[in-house]
């Protein structure tokens, strides 16, 4: 793989607007826009965050006895395969798309063939199979960055930018009060405790990699995107050479405009006023709770007066 593979990889905690910015992203005629979260991990990351975090969201790692052909498996990805390998028993069964797992694999094989395998190279190659095995992909020819999403990858946001050097990843963080009272409507909630540990250490593994990658991290409010996606996405795009279109202003799948996010998301409609109500939802209690949790970095994200 050449080193001038050109990507974007989103990440947000959980219900902080991840997947409606992949969404805003999706029909813009320079992206390739991958179609789920990506969820690229592999059962081999063992680390300090491994006992918080899942380990297919997370950048993969891979072992030095395995071949391509095993990489392709170990990479997790289960939304995708999921739709593609059994889609009646995926919650993206109603909307079509035409990608073969036998041929994106053959696909990946083929573009590490004589590359040496390195974790930037094989992520290049599975990034670049999915769009180019994805037969029903509405591609306007002038895309050049791919475009990826996975829950709270941030963490390994050094990781991806040191493996990938024309890479830039884009953190979206919500307030805490919103995040929180959507991420209770999942079938299984995470605790307060448990979910505002997760949401402290995104933002700080984000100022961590702006710091140290300055141009190539990004950390957006997600309440900023809500008001101004052309104008506030199109900020981060320029940076990568990508330039503006209407398309940001509304969220898309396979360029074509959809009502609401779900089921890419617990978030149905990303407007201020859907916000807002939403951190209305929370009881008092939990509310001064998770302030209790979150007051040290409210102020540097501009949350001091939320809810």
């Amino acid at each position: 793989m050449d080193d001038k593979f050109e990507f974007l990889m989103i990440g947000a905690m959980y219900e902080n607007g991840g997947n409606t910015t992949q969404r805003l992203l999706d029909g813009h005629p320079e992206l390739y826009s991958y179609p789920y979260e990506s969820q690229p991990g592999t059962k081999y990351v063992n680390d300090h965050l491994t006992s918080v975090f899942p380990n297919k969201y997370r950048w993969p790692a891979f072992v030095l006895h395995d071949t391509t052909d095993r990489d392709y498996e170990t990479i997790i990805d289960e939304e995708c395969k999921v739709r593609i390998k059994t889609p009646s028993s995926s919650k993206f069964r109603d909307h079509p798309i035409e990608l073969s797992d036998k041929d994106r694999k053959a696909a990946f094989v083929r573009l590490m063939q004589d590359r040496p395998r390195t974790r930037g190279n094989l992520m290049a190659a599975f990034f670049r199979a999915t769009s180019e095995t994805w037969r029903d992909s509405r591609k306007t020819g002038r895309e050049h960055v791919h475009v990826g999403y996975s829950p709270i990858i941030v963490v390994d946001a050094e990781k991806i930018l040191t493996d990938l050097p024309h890479a830039h990843v884009l953190h979206v963080v919500r307030n805490p009060w919103s995040a929180y009272a959507d991420t209770k409507k999942r079938a299984v909630p995470l605790s307060i405790e448990h979910y505002m540990t997760g949401w402290c250490l995104n933002q700080m593994y984000a100022f961590a990699a702006r710091d140290r990658f300055p141009g190539r991290a990004h950390v957006l409010r997600y309440e900023d995107i809500v008001v101004d996606p052309v104008g506030v996405l199109s900020g981060v795009l320029a940076k990568m050479g990508v330039g503006s279109s209407p398309t940001l202003a509304k969220p898309s799948w396979n360029g074509r405009e959809i009502e609401t996010v779900h089921p890419w998301g617990t978030i149905r409609t990303p407007t201020s006023e859907a916000n807002r109500r939403t951190a209305a939802e929370l009881s008092a209690e939990e509310a001064d709770d998770i302030r209790r949790r979150t007051k040290h970095l409210l102020p540097v994200l501009g949350y001091e007066n939320v809810p």
